[in-house]
């Protein structure tokens, strides 16, 4: 048996740090918290190591580069590390790369997913008693994996079926099985969070909001699926990573919580408030007539909405940002930091957007 950590040697390790919402996490951790994380991450092409430069140097961080499909190496981080947490944020998360490549989404989501379970449930059978019963593991997931709503559907909950319509909510909703399967076999303490969209600084131009920021900015076309009414409830990142914090500080082993942001908007809407936001921040020019309307997606799922009135309930938490004030500092970082966003426009990223748009 290991023996119980000091409060002064307490970690969390987290997967997938430098991706979007990862990061976000280690940024607002760090601040909040004196205890150490250490961040795992592959660095694929969503992942950006400089994204963290402000903390690289930070005695409380830690980074190794690895895969959570690599049990050999899961294994030998957590036997080094010895944290009384994980957060799991390491996924292939793009619906449109999914539809192009969905054998990437099964492989990291599913057995990536399965492979960091199985690496800690031996770690945790190994610590003190003490030690196993305040150890959690939290997987972050996303509302896809419920399918669609109709406009007056009730909002997603803890129990709504499970019904994903593509390869990325499906391999999303096989990793959360597996989380609830490592709880209810082996009583390991697992909680999942199943969150609305995501956005705010440091997420990669290809999701719906940089990318129009990004676009706009360059004078390039803004691209909007069908006829832009899909309904999406919009959370701003930090406040998703609040919730995180809260549910790894007092949610229950084996529960699901749900994260929304409490701000329904149609695609359409979104892109138009950025037009104007960026006509009030950077004037003269009518961003609105680079809108374009492009071929859908396959099997677009229509309208997505979380109550989460479980985690304000239980967990007293609710988000901070209202979706005006979120998509406002949103759009400032992007203006402030071109340069950031000149660095992850790589080749690939550029050979990507020209293959999941200019052929629609």
């Amino acid at each position: 048996m290991q023996q119980p950590r000091t409060e002064s040697h307490r970690m969390i390790l987290v997967t997938g740090g430098c991706g979007f919402i990862g990061s976000n996490f280690v940024l607002d951790w760090l601040a909040a918290h004196d205890e150490a994380v250490v961040n795992v991450d592959l660095l694929t092409y969503a992942a950006n190591p400089d994204t963290l430069a402000s903390v690289a140097n930070d005695p409380r961080y830690a980074f190794e580069r690895a895969d959570v499909c690599d049990l050999d190496a899961m294994r030998a981080l957590l036997k080094k590390y010895a944290p009384r947490a994980v957060v799991h944020f390491a996924a292939e998360s793009h619906v449109d790369r999914s539809i192009h490549g969905p054998l990437d989404f099964v492989r990291t989501n599913v057995l990536g997913t399965g492979t960091l379970l199985e690496a800690a449930r031996g770690y945790w059978k190994s610590l003190s008693a003490q030690a196993a019963g305040e150890f959690r593991f939290v997987h972050v997931s996303t509302d896809e994996v419920f399918g669609t709503l109709g406009p007056t559907d009730p909002k997603f909950d803890e129990h709504s079926q499970y019904q994903p319509n593509s390869p990325y909510s499906a391999s999303k909703a096989g990793s959360d099985h597996l989380a609830r399967a490592y709880f209810h076999t082996y009583g390991m303490p697992v909680m999942v969070t199943n969150c609305s969209n995501n956005y705010g600084p440091r997420q990669f131009p290809e999701k719906l909001i940089p990318l129009m920021i990004v676009n706009a900015i360059a004078g390039k076309p803004l691209p909007i699926y069908g006829d832009g009414m899909q309904i999406r409830d919009w959370l701003y990142v930090s406040d998703h990573c609040s919730a995180i914090r809260r549910v790894l500080e007092g949610g229950n082993p084996g529960e699901l919580y749900l994260v929304g942001g409490d701000a329904e908007m149609p695609n359409r809407d979104v892109v138009h408030t950025i037009c104007s936001l960026l006509a009030k921040h950077r004037p003269g020019r009518d961003y609105t007539q680079q809108i374009t309307h492009v071929t859908d997606r396959p099997g677009h799922d229509r309208r997505y909405a979380i109550d989460f009135s479980k985690l304000q309930r239980e967990l007293a938490w609710k988000p901070a940002e209202n979706f005006a004030s979120g998509i406002e500092k949103t759009v400032l970082w992007y203006l402030q930091n071109e340069q950031w966003v000149a660095s992850v426009q790589s080749g690939d990223y550029r050979k990507w957007v020209e293959t999941n748009y200019q052929q629609r």
